[in-house]
């Protein structure tokens, strides 16, 4: 076996446990019916053919940290996080009614289409949304599944199920405050933070290191220590997504520029924007900020407003303060070696810019 050290490695071995996993549950949906074959295909593509594996690798890491052995059953325990990702971004691609997820067409486009393939009865894309929750669902369930057949003892996944049930809960309201934002049109910099803390920092990296260090029997220092890195961190990892959101390069994030714009995203970058805007550039992000048809013109007078106002430069600057402090707590962090080393890698590769 590879040396763990290597990410490349890990990110091969969690796809090798997805893999595995997947191919017994289509077997268990075409036992069903043969008609069930596109999800099988469906959720494949998905969770196979994209993804940064980082919620794994910080599970991985935090069972590491904590003094656990590298095992397969870990890798394969750790990879139902992915599971979880997979429902979040599919449900999450239906409420934004989005065209496309990591360079392909979301869930619900794919089922819509093959609804108007085949030709068949109603609306192809209510077919294809409530086709996309029902797999989200799917993904939510397998989750749990995978986790429990990892080959982790009952005993260790006993002890585990707490954090589990907690990372569960706290994406989820997190969702539904981020749905709150949007319709209270939200400018509020302190509610935006917290809509990124609960939606994606806890869930991203302070959950999955808790979960890892619980299942090998981490003291409670080490487990102050894993949020004392991992809230900064995940914070600045949704902060660089917010960015990427609006500046990145579609090649790279997988998702046309400006979709975030077009879905009226109330993001810690738009807050800020809003908060020092003149009130000629606040009429501008009104008539803008979630529009479906925003031309590129209108996207880069938004991009315009961010950078003009100053708050594209706060949160580059809110980036770098929260992973400096992310690493602070890391250096004095009483664990492996090897695993403080890689959560140092780690907490670059989250917050990188991609142009």
């Amino acid at each position: 076996m590879s040396s763990p050290l290597d990410a490349a490695d890990l990110r091969s071995r969690v796809g090798k446990a997805l893999e595995a996993f997947l191919d017994r549950q289509a077997a268990s949906l075409d036992a069903i019916a043969e008609d069930l074959g596109p999800v099988s295909d469906a959720l494949g593509e998905f969770l196979l053919q994209g993804g940064k594996r980082l919620r794994p690798a910080f599970c991985y890491w935090g069972w590491r940290g904590a003094g656990g052995e590298d095992t397969d059953e870990i890798v394969a325990a750790a990879a139902a996080l992915e599971l979880i990702q997979a429902c979040a971004l599919i449900h999450d691609d239906v409420m934004d009614d989005s065209d496309t997820r990591r360079g392909r067409p979301a869930v619900h486009r794919r089922f819509a289409s093959l609804h108007r393939g085949e030709q068949w009865l109603g609306e192809p894309d209510t077919f294809g949304r409530n086709a996309a929750i029902l797999l989200g669902d799917l993904c939510l369930i397998w989750a749990d599944h995978m986790l429990n057949s990892s080959g982790l003892p009952g005993d260790v996944l006993f002890r585990g199920s707490g954090v589990y049930d907690d990372m569960r809960n706290e994406v989820m309201a997190g969702q539904y405050l981020d749905l709150l934002e949007q319709v209270r049109g939200g400018r509020d910099v302190s509610r935006a933070l917290r809509v990124a803390r609960f939606k994606s920092a806890k869930y991203t990296v302070e959950r999955p290191l808790h979960l890892g260090g619980v299942l090998a029997g981490a003291s409670q220092a080490t487990l102050d220590t894993y949020t004392a890195y991992g809230i900064p961190l995940g914070e600045a990892f949704q902060l660089r997504d917010d960015v990427l959101g609006v500046f990145g390069n579609p090649a790279q994030t997988g998702k046309p520029a400006g979709d975030d714009l077009r879905e009226g995203k109330r993001t810690v970058l738009v807050a800020i924007a809003v908060d020092r805007a003149t009130e000629a550039q606040k009429a501008l992000v009104r008539r803008l900020l979630g529009d479906p048809h925003l031309t590129d013109a209108g996207v880069a007078a938004l991009r315009e407003v961010f950078a003009e106002t100053g708050a594209l430069d706060e949160v580059e600057r809110l980036i770098v303060e929260r992973t400096a402090q992310a690493q602070a707590a890391l250096a004095a962090a009483d664990i492996d070696a090897e695993a403080r080393s890689v959560l140092a890698e780690l907490a670059l590769a989250a917050t990188k810019r991609l142009g």
